[in-house]
């Protein structure tokens, strides 16, 4: 199975499971790549230890269908060059803990709700996918942790969370050449609340108030610097700051560092903290947002004819990727592999997407050519669907391009429940993708009522 996690800022990546078969699978459960008939969907309300709940009132079973016709394109064989999935680390609405993340997911349970980190009473939007009760106990010491804005905090927890996940923990790392693991986790905004805090310094006070971490906690590599400063991580460093596609190209770009043998293992995502009066008011005045104040839990609605804008989320996703010869050697848990990837541009406008969706489709276009995966084998497609009126035509617009008949895709909308995490988004999504393919239940997409 491969599994698309899609960005309309047109950067695309593809994972599948570590099993290596190929089945044309199209249902709403599948045990790894292996169909399963006449299951059993569990009742709405229950809790999930594979649960799918939707708003749709029926669900029905699709009997798996191989195309006859269709021969896989060449893949990687060396392993050198093939990478996968060892470890993943979130911070989300839902919380830190991955299983509570997919489950709350798979309950089509949301996360939105009024915002009360400030005052947002005056403001036309009051709504977010705001994170609380977040704790990074055990992660950052107490001085840093008082000092950094939200977004760094967010990708420390994350980050070491996924070398954790991956039997990657300090003990393990003083023992390894770390000249060899490198870090690349962007962020669309940066360090927003440092940003604006000097900002006001400045206005309010004069320069001689500016904090000296204005400029360090505001700088959009800062998220990779502090990682790889607290871990001793040393191969390549920096960040991509490409708006909501941000962790996508940090996963392709991950990726081919490995495959050009410059590191053995990287620590790839996004994350963002963007949820404060300048985010929320920048996004505001751009007209990007959902202004549904009075039912927060339903504005994020992906190709409902009723969506009218985005919804504010925030968090960290954090992938290991690491080369399958490495990987095997220190027998580390395979949890998926990359298979590839690719990153396109519009060159159309600056917020809305090619009505035809071209930019889009040549970037899925080219990222199953780098993953040597025909249209025909992808069954999953976890979609940028942001709730927008003109982006979430495109997309579909796209798809359908590319992969012409979609009678056999599943496709998604994370953002339905999690809100919009800009920078953060396609890691958190990509989590959400493998744990499709790793537990074989697909979330809903939820609020799609008409």
């Amino acid at each position: 199975m491969a599994g698309v996690a899609g960005a309309a800022c047109s950067s695309n990546v593809l994972f599948r499971s570590r099993e290596v078969r190929h089945h044309g699978a199209s249902m709403a459960q599948y045990n790894g790549l292996r169909p399963v008939e006449n299951m059993q969907m569990a009742p709405t309300g229950s809790k999930p230890s594979g649960s799918v709940c939707t708003s749709a009132s029926k669900l029905r079973t699709v009997r798996a269908m191989v195309s006859q016709t269709v021969s896989a394109p060449k893949r990687e064989k060396d392993p050198k060059k093939r990478v996968v999935i060892t470890g993943m680390g979130l911070v989300s609405v839902f919380g830190s803990d991955i299983d509570t993340f997919y489950n709350k997911l798979l309950e089509g349970e949301s996360g939105i709700s009024l915002i009360d980190r400030f005052d947002a009473s005056s403001f036309s939007v009051r709504f977010a996918g705001q994170i609380r009760d977040f704790s990074s106990k055990g992660f950052i010491d107490g001085k840093s942790d008082r000092r950094l804005d939200d977004c760094w905090r967010y990708c420390l927890v994350a980050g070491k969370r996924a070398l954790v996940d991956a039997n990657l923990g300090s003990e393990v790392l003083e023992n390894m050449d770390r000249t060899r693991i490198g870090v690349l986790v962007g962020t669309g905004m940066g360090g927003l609340t440092a940003f604006s805090n000097g900002v006001e310094s400045l206005v309010q006070k004069g320069y001689k108030k500016i904090s000296p971490f204005f400029i360090p906690y505001s700088i959009t590599n800062m998220g990779s610097a502090l990682l790889a400063i607290d871990t001793g991580l040393m191969g390549p460093n920096y960040s991509i700051s490409t708006a909501c596609a941000t962790a996508n190209y940090c996963f392709y770009a991950a990726a081919n560092h490995i495959r050009r043998g410059e590191a053995d293992i990287m620590v790839a995502g996004g994350t963002e903290a963007a949820v404060m009066p300048t985010g929320v008011g920048g996004f505001i005045a751009c007209r990007a947002l959902s202004q549904r104040n009075e039912d927060p839990k339903k504005a994020s609605r992906p190709w409902d004819k009723d969506r009218d804008g985005f919804v504010m989320g925030e968090g960290s996703g954090v992938l290991i990727m690491e080369s399958l010869e490495r990987a095997m050697k220190r027998g580390a848990n395979i949890i998926a592999e990359y298979l590839g990837g690719a990153a396109t541009c519009d060159a159309h406008h600056m917020t809305n997407p090619r009505s035809d969706g071209l930019g889009v489709s040549t970037c899925i276009a080219k990222s199953l050519e780098d993953a040597g995966v025909s249209p025909e084998e992808v069954n999953y497609v976890n979609a940028h669907a942001t709730s927008t009126l003109a982006g979430d035509l495109a997309e579909v617009n796209a798809i359908k391009k590319v992969f012409k008949d979609t009678s056999e895709i599943k496709m998604n909308g994370t953002k339905s429940m999690i809100g919009h995490g800009l920078g953060a988004a396609g890691g958190l999504e990509a989590i959400a993708t493998i744990k499709a393919i790793n537990t074989g239940w697909l979330h809903p997409t939820i609020n799609q009522d008409v």
